[in-house]
């Protein structure tokens, strides 16, 4: 009788824990619109798209398209080698991503309040 009362009191605890785990993973799936961001790349670019941006005076009327900004904002590649990450004020970013085609880079600045974009070019 005792290991059937013991075994009753296991399938309670794993049934509650199976629950818990099943809530977990839905939220982590994406469904609830919850990221979670374990790399640098992914934190980032997380951060990024969480502040207004700012347009700088040297980029042109074409290159403030909205979708275009996002896609780098959410799909692009950090390279951490040009970047400054040191700077305490704005960090300066070279964002890579693949548009098209072509390969693009974008600098952004990303400070406290706000990230200013400074150019979009093609890349090399």
């Amino acid at each position: 009788m005792a290991f059937l009362r013991r075994l009753g009191w296991y399938l309670v605890g794993l049934s509650i824990g199976i629950v818990f785990l099943v809530f977990f993973f839905k939220k982590k799936s994406g469904e609830s619109g919850i990221d979670f961001c374990y790399f640098p790349n992914c934190r980032v670019l997380k951060d990024m798209r969480s502040k207004p941006l700012v347009f700088s005076e040297a980029i042109g009327k074409t290159a403030k398209d909205s979708l275009l900004i996002k896609s780098f904002l959410t799909d692009g590649n950090i390279d951490f080698g040009k970047s400054d990450t040191k700077n305490k004020l704005c960090k300066t970013y070279f964002i890579e991503s693949e548009i098209d085609g072509r390969d693009w880079v974008l600098v952004a600045r990303n400070c406290k309040q706000e990230v200013k974009i400074e150019t979009v070019e093609k890349g090399k």
